[in-house]
């Protein structure tokens, strides 16, 4: 199996002031062409902990990646450590990537400085990898068996970048085939999904290895990794099984959702949603028109929060509210209902809650939502308690009614 490892350099992520979102795109990619990701590193901008990480990751991988540490400022000084590092006699100026600074900035209008022409320089001991869409070039360095190469922070130049080094390493080297294949579920617990699948995994090919992702909006995400040559496969026979098994508790495969699926299903049946909520405050709206063609089965929703709304505008009985509070079966019904009949739609779904942190009472506690499902045949409404925190109650009922007019569709 062919390895690498990845070392992201900068202050600016171990103190959180950005997000190292390249190592993860980076690994997607890399796994995608048969490169396993053994181990992600970040470093400081100091010489000595670059040069560790370099060390240490010779020691283990085929493979290591840079990023950062390549602008023309001070405090940039991932190729100085490089050069030293690989023994490199002098910098030379690349001519390719000079005239390419000098074309963008003159194209820009913007006065090129002596910084900006040191972007140009490279050790003399590494093969260059241009940079299509910014100034500092790619390094590519070989040290016994392991390749080290060095690549733009900025993740857009990075982004460009990797497929080159990709399309380099696989004329230096046979790439194995890797298959990963997800299988999203939803509304079945992990501890309980693991057992109900027990029997399937114990069976499963030693050449593949499963991996249970749980996230509180999608569900439980199960990755199916297979080394196998055969591995596309193999794997599209153990998970036709495994639909088998799961039944309505599998809803797709990456990189569907929820409201992907939900879409779909609407357009099939050629039928029309509109949403009512408080408690969500219109994420599942947000969820429903962050995929591309809902205009053709959404109608709109309504962020009925104040009781004032949830009556002026959903036609919510007030003495209702007053008998059995905002946060009850009967308000749910009451507001899918009228979801359904002011936006003319053919479903509604509502929800009215206690997202927290405050709020609860011994009865209707922090987590408490009321969901209703308004349809041709009927509404129905029912509850869930959660146990997360302001955001991630959020999240969860917004996740527990998109799934539930699934299920019902």
């Amino acid at each position: 199996m062919y390895t690498a490892e990845i070392i992201t350099i900068g202050d600016e992520i171990l103190i959180g002031q950005i997000v190292d979102t390249n190592s993860a795109w980076m690994a997607v990619r890399l796994n995608l062409a048969g490169v396993k990701v053994n181990k992600i590193t970040s470093v400081s901008d100091r010489a000595e902990a670059i040069r560790a990480a370099l060390s240490e990751a010779e020691k283990g991988s085929d493979m290591v990646l840079l990023t950062g540490g390549l602008g023309p400022t001070n405090d940039d000084i991932t190729k100085k450590v490089l050069a030293d590092y690989f023994g490199s006699t002098r910098m030379t100026v690349h001519e390719p990537s000079l005239k390419f600074i000098e074309t963008r900035f003159a194209t820009r209008g913007i006065r090129m400085n002596e910084s900006n022409r040191r972007q140009a320089e490279v050790p003399d001991c590494c093969t260059v990898i241009p940079n299509k869409c910014g100034t500092a070039p790619g390094m590519w360095f070989e040290k016994g068996k392991t390749v080290f190469v060095s690549m733009p922070g900025v993740p857009s130049e990075m982004m460009e970048m990797l497929p080159d080094v990709l399309a380099l390493l696989r004329q230096k080297t046979v790439l194995p085939d890797i298959c990963h294949k997800t299988l999203m579920t939803y509304g079945i617990p992990e501890s309980e999904l693991a057992e109900k699948i027990r029997d399937w995994e114990n069976s499963l090919p030693q050449e593949t290895a499963l991996a249970y992702l749980p996230n509180i909006e999608t569900g439980v995400k199960l990755r199916l990794t297979s080394y196998a040559p055969n591995g596309k496969v193999l794997v599209e026979e153990q998970f036709e099984k495994l639909s088998a098994i799961l039944g309505n508790y599998a809803y797709g495969y990456e990189p569907d959702t929820l409201e992907s699926v939900l879409g779909k299903l609407l357009l099939e049946k050629g039928v029309t949603l509109a949403t009512a909520e408080s408690c969500t405050g219109g994420r599942i709206a947000h969820r429903i028109t962050s995929v591309p063609g809902c205009s053709a089965y959404f109608k709109g929703g309504i962020v009925a929060y104040s009781n004032e709304i949830k009556a002026g505008v959903l036609g919510v009985n007030p003495a209702d509210i007053g008998k059995y509070g905002a946060v009850s079966s009967e308000v749910a019904m009451q507001m899918a209902e009228g979801a359904r009949r002011v936006l003319n739609a053919d479903y509604a779904v509502s929800t009215t809650g206690v997202a927290g942190p405050e709020g609860g009472t011994l009865d209707k506690p922090v987590g408490l939502c009321w969901f209703g499902i308004a349809g041709p045949d009927g509404t129905h409404t029912f509850s869930r308690n959660f146990i997360g925190d302001r955001a991630g109650n959020i999240a969860a009922a917004s996740s527990v009614a998109l799934n539930a007019l699934r299920l019902k569709l």
